[in-house]
């Protein structure tokens, strides 16, 4: 009887173990019963769990603009009716400058090309004026007569921009390319600057 009773209860003692055992597996064989188990490294995406990485610094258009100047056209200075002046915002276009003075026979017949062609080529191939070796007055007289108001002329009576381009007479045109290379320097007539001219808006 004491024999039969020791044989139930070790029955029980094993089946209780069984059943608590079966309770503390989950469907994964370790997690708790309804517990979700964790996703494996493996299946984890990375661009989820790792922080994405910052994008470059793209250079803003200013700062990018400012990087392409060329060196011929890092200047500044002031127009005869005292408006700032920045040549660096012709950069990336062919440009002409044009060195006068307001006494000079040769500079007034060119006048009348400039005066003509300037207004056509304004946004391709800027013509910028730059008046030196004479008075403000004369100059702004010469800009009236010649009808040449609606293009740029630099008023540089000190001669800093004469000096800088190495002009040693009027009239001379220093002709850029889009890059800022000179491509010529000196006389142009009226028939020879308008060809110039032409071809650097085709190009």
């Amino acid at each position: 009887m004491r024999t039969a009773a020791r044989v139930t209860a070790a029955a029980v003692l094993a089946a209780t173990l069984a059943a608590a055992t079966a309770c503390a597996a989950g469907p994964e064989g370790g997690a708790p019963a309804g517990a979700v188990a964790p996703a494996s490294p493996a299946l984890t995406s990375p661009a989820l769990t790792s922080p994405t990485p910052a994008s470059p610094a793209v250079a803003s258009p200013a700062s990018a603009s400012l990087a392409s100047v060329p060196a011929a056209l890092s200047f500044t200075g002031k127009t005869l009716d005292g408006t700032a002046f920045d040549a660096a915002a012709l950069a990336g276009r062919p440009v002409v400058l044009w060195f006068w003075a307001p006494w000079c026979a040769t500079c007034a017949s060119q006048a009348w090309t400039v005066a003509e062609i300037a207004p056509i080529y304004r946004d391709t191939v800027p013509i910028v004026g730059v008046a030196g070796l004479g008075e403000q007055k004369a100059m702004k007289s010469f800009v009236a007569e010649f009808d040449l108001g609606g293009t740029t002329q630099i008023d540089d009576r000190a001669g800093a921009l004469w000096r800088r381009f190495k002009v040693a007479e009027q009239s001379t045109f220093v002709v850029l390319d889009r890059t800022g290379r000179v491509v010529h320097q000196g006389f142009l007539d009226g028939e020879a600057l308008t060809r110039q001219v032409e071809t650097l808006a085709r190009g």
